[in-house]
């Protein structure tokens, strides 16, 4: 699809009003997400890919993620930019960590919002952002935004209504305030406790419900403060989801939940994410996912039956749209939709001969517990100091590996 010239391009519609149009049709609705990709070969396919997938899909938005820190800062508005020029809704995530510049901690925040506003994207999601590199915790920068409802509430007073904006949701709880619990903890749990927490190699984690209950209040502030709807963070237990839209109901939050389902791709991705996120993952799932760790194409195969199982779920529950963390893959996508009957024959005619080159920049980032390779050889990272010195222990040993001379593996 080629991009349409400046001069003929409209600004974007708000989400919220497509998501407010009774659909004719009975088909639900699609959105797809994507993160910016490490080197140019890999944004060079994401165009042909983001194109391919909106031919196919007809996704009725289109996500590009924001980077730690502002790490994607230029390119992530590239490619949103790139997305509503070639005919995507284009929904750009927006942080607001550590985004100073020129000594204004806002500056930058306000920049990316006004080129964004001025190439047409009418679309943002209102996120706080995660730690950049070198960092375990978050930290507000000062005289900046502190949270995603300063940053509603700054594009509020700055834009109007300008903006449709979106927040996050956490089904479980935002991973900040899930407990890591003992075996007296875990014995004493509530119903609703053992509904949502998850268990990692053998500990088990739950955001306790006094806790819960401060993630909902801050979910209605940002509501309140001028979201139009919520995208949820990653979940595998239906059950879950479901359970979360009829609190936000409780909470008197009434405007649209749409559930974000990250696609299983491959095993290594899926154990490191759910337990990084500490996401429940059901019994039955991670037993079938361990039976099968070694055979790629049965775990993708996997990903398809599964994900469309939930997306019934889900469906029948009364969701209307399908948010789908792609990876910036289109495989196990379009198996989905295809189950669906959203779409057919899509899977037959998928290419993911450039997975990779579908590497987030963020990912070349190392956190502990990744694998790391160096000259010095191979290791699982301990530690990442400030500086991004990786703390790796290789053949027994710990060694010190400088920022720059240890590569992640995958």
């Amino acid at each position: 699809m080629s991009a349409t010239s400046p001069q003929d391009l409209q600004p974007d519609p708000k989400i919220i009003d497509l998501l407010n149009k009774k659909s004719e049709s009975k088909v639900a609705h699609v959105s797809l997400e994507y993160f910016p990709p490490r080197t140019e070969q890999g944004v060079k396919n994401l165009h042909a890919r983001m194109d391919r997938m909106l031919t196919n899909t007809k996704c009725l938005y289109t996500d590009m993620t924001w980077g730690a820190g502002g790490s994607t800062a230029d390119l992530s508005l590239d490619l949103a930019l790139h997305a509503h020029k070639t005919g995507h809704v284009s929904n750009m995530h927006l942080t607001c960590t550590n985004m100073e510049k020129d000594g204004d901690p806002i500056k930058a925040v306000h920049d990316a919002l006004q080129k964004a506003h001025d190439g047409g994207i009418r679309n943002i999601v209102a996120l706080r952002g995660d730690p950049p590199e070198g960092e375990k915790e978050w930290t507000a920068t000062e005289g900046g935004f502190s949270c995603a409802l300063d940053l509603v509430q700054y594009i509020r007073k700055t834009y109007g209504d300008d903006f449709g904006i979106s927040v996050a949701g956490y089904p479980e709880g935002h991973p900040n305030r899930i407990s890591e619990l003992s075996a007296e903890d875990v014995e004493s749990m509530t119903e609703a406790e053992k509904g949502r927490c998850c268990t990692h190699d053998g500990v088990t984690y739950v955001c306790k419900d006094e806790d819960y209950i401060k993630e909902m209040d801050y979910l209605k502030e940002k509501v309140d403060a001028g979201s139009d709807f919520i995208i949820t963070q990653m979940f595998f237990d239906a059950e879950v989801f479901k359970t979360f839209v009829k609190d936000c109901r409780k909470w008197g939050i009434d405007c649209p939940v749409v559930p974000g389902l990250m696609c299983i791709n491959a095993y290594p991705g899926f154990k490191k994410m759910t337990k990084f996120c500490k996401t429940r993952v059901p019994k039955p799932l991670e037993e079938r996912m361990d039976s099968m760790k070694d055979d790629s194409d049965a775990i993708k195969k996997f990903g398809v039956e599964f994900g469309a199982e939930t997306c019934r779920i889900l469906l029948d529950s009364g969701v209307e749209i399908l948010h789908f963390y792609t990876l910036n893959l289109e495989k196990v996508v379009y198996g989905i939709t295809d189950e669906l009957g959203i779409t057919s024959g899509l899977i037959e005619k998928s290419n993911e001969t450039d997975a990779k080159d579908m590497v987030a920049v963020g990912s070349a980032w190392a956190r502990a517990g990744d694998t790391v390779k160096s000259s010095t050889g191979q290791g699982v990272v301990k530690e990442i100091k400030a500086d991004g010195t990786a703390v790796v222990g290789i053949d027994g040993k710990d060694v010190e590996l400088a920022k720059g001379s240890y590569e992640k593996i995958f």
